[in-house]
């Protein structure tokens, strides 16, 4: 990536000689561009929110910006990244968005997320430490950028405008107002789970900002509440939990099961973890963020609950779903199973006889299908 500081050797993580998906786009080089045009004056605390592969941040690192990022993949491709183009040890402060934003914050850079409600969260955390002299700038492609994005930045920061088009991303020029009255933050979101899905029935879901489904049950969850394993296992793990009502259910239901909750997202883990709490669940339970099953001891788990992503960011791809199922290979016991629900055009059980040797339906409606595969 060519940039104002330089070249950049970039690559998402993890790292797939298969993966031909850059780890920057139009929007990263826009902004880059941008900054460095209206010379703009980096020596204050610079804040980087929603960098995708850490392109933002490893492009300005000799000028010790902040991250907040929701991704663990994403803070790990940061850190690849700098060390791979010689960024000073430290150059960079790496945030999740769980953690408290920085007091103050004088240059604010903004990735806009697919997710509205992230952005909402994220500018109304930040707001109470952008200032009056604060350079606020948003970068996305133009299929990201919408007209209640902008809605977001004027109603939270103050004024805001949007630049002409290039390559097809688009900025956001935002002149912060302090004296604005902002609205109170409503994330967690909360709501109760409706009846005839099991043991889950009427509980409890805590959903943090960004979370799949934030205000009500999708109708592939629910279908997969209905049609999970009977007891037996005694470590479970729901992967890619989102929210936690999967893994929730499941030790609802078999109160002597461990279940380990993970997911590449902070919110997510976040949202899990207070799901579980909030229903008061008996049994033990780890709430762990990370690259699905990586750091799970080999042979150590009876069954695994996954709902595979099927995108990355704007990027339709399998890829993620390929690595939970290899992981949750390596990480099941002889006779342990896993059980995943996707959308029956996927072809899973494709996936799944490839890797596994077997593939049963266990349950099937016109969308969706449950599928089980077993380590021999």
């Amino acid at each position: 990536m060519t940039t104002p500081w330089g070249e950049l050797e970039l690559a998402r993580f993890p790292q797939d000689p298969r993966d031909r998906l850059r780890a920057w786009d139009a929007a990263d080089e826009y902004l880059l561009g941008h900054l460095d045009e209206q010379g703009t004056d980096l020596s204050g605390t610079v804040v980087v929110v929603g960098d995708r592969w850490g392109a933002l941040v490893t492009a300005l690192a000799a000028h010790r910006p902040v991250q907040i990022t929701d991704s663990f993949l994403t803070q790990e491709a940061t850190r690849a990244n700098l060390a791979r183009c010689g960024a000073e040890p430290g150059a960079v402060r790496l945030l999740t968005t769980q953690d408290p934003p920085p007091g103050r914050i004088d240059v604010l850079l903004v990735r806009v997320p697919k997710s509205l409600a992230l952005l909402e969260d994220q500018l109304l955390r930040l707001a109470p430490a952008v200032h009056e002299g604060t350079v606020v700038v948003g970068t996305g492609m133009v299929k990201e950028v919408h007209t209640s994005t902008l809605t977001l930045f004027e109603r939270i920061l103050g004024p805001t405008r949007t630049s002409l088009a290039r390559r097809k991303a688009r900025l956001i020029l935002c002149a912060p107002d302090p004296s604005l009255q902002r609205p109170a933050n409503p994330w967690p979101h909360t709501y109760t789970l409706p009846d005839g899905i099991g043991a889950a029935s009427g509980r409890t879901v805590v959903n943090h900002a960004g979370v799949f489904c934030a205000d009500r049950l999708d109708i592939g969850t629910r279908f997969f509440l209905r049609h999970l394993p009977d007891g037996g296992a005694r470590r479970v793990v729901d992967l890619g939990c989102g929210n936690g009502v999967v893994g929730t259910a499941l030790a609802l239901a078999h109160p002597g099961a461990e279940v380990l909750f993970t997911d590449e997202s902070f919110q997510a883990v976040a949202s899990a973890e207070d799901t579980y709490r909030a229903n008061g669940v008996p049994g033990q339970a780890e709430f762990r963020v990370g690259d699905a099953l990586a750091g799970v001891p080999a042979g150590s788990v009876d069954l695994v609950l996954n709902n595979p992503p099927f995108h990355s960011h704007q990027a339709t791809t399998d890829e993620t779903a390929w690595r939970m199922f290899s992981g949750a290979r390596r990480a099941l016991r002889p006779g342990g199973e896993l059980w995943v629900i996707g959308n029956r055009h996927l072809g899973y059980h494709v996936k799944l006889r490839r890797l596994f040797g077997n593939s049963r339906l266990v349950a099937s409606d016109p969308k969706f299908v449950v599928l089980r595969a077993v380590k021999r």
